[in-house]
């Protein structure tokens, strides 16, 4: 893979983050490399973890618009030099169903029921370019601002009961 600056990385950059709301599977294979890594993707579900490259990036793509409608994300600033590319936003949208996340071992970790609740957070994301695609992602996102928007936390002894009967539902999902 080059290495080299591509004055398209930007461009490239802000591709990857835009398929994110709502882009194809081939969006995803035009704007992501094969070997893309998702440094991000240790709470995702199994299939955004197991796999590399577009597929991965897709899956993640579907499991955020699974649980938010209008997912939209607002570029205020962005930086490239050489290979990495860091875009700062906001990411908002609408939780219209349960939110699951994972543990390390890619099992269901908890499950937040929808809340229809509309959140606005600050996230920062670096893609390292290669090759005219997106070859790797870290980020840094306001995690407990969305959850204190959407009522996560602090959560009500009714949201907490909601939550636990959210987990086992998504559970039985994940066992067939």
């Amino acid at each position: 893979m080059s290495t080299t600056y591509d004055a398209r990385a930007e461009t490239i950059a802000l591709r990857s983050i835009e398929i994110m709301a709502s882009g194809t599977y081939d969006d995803f294979v035009e704007t992501i490399h094969p070997g893309f890594v998702n440094h991000e993707a240790k709470d995702e579900p199994p299939e955004c973890r197991v796999a590399y490259g577009p597929d991965a990036a897709y899956a993640t793509a579907l499991w955020l618009r699974d649980a938010f409608a209008e997912l939209r994300f607002e570029i205020h600033e962005v930086v490239a030099e050489r290979d990495l590319v860091v875009v700062h936003l906001s990411m908002s949208g609408r939780h219209v169903r349960p939110f699951v996340e994972y543990d390390a071992a890619a099992q269901v970790g908890g499950a937040f029921p929808p809340t229809g609740k509309r959140f606005s957070v600050l996230h920062t994301h670096w893609l390292r370019i290669a090759d005219g695609k997106a070859v790797e992602h870290w980020a840094n996102r306001d995690d407990l601002g969305m959850a204190l928007q959407l009522g996560w936390v602090p959560p009500t002894p009714v949201y907490l009961w909601k939550m636990r009967r959210a987990k086992r539902r998504a559970l039985r999902e994940r066992t067939g």
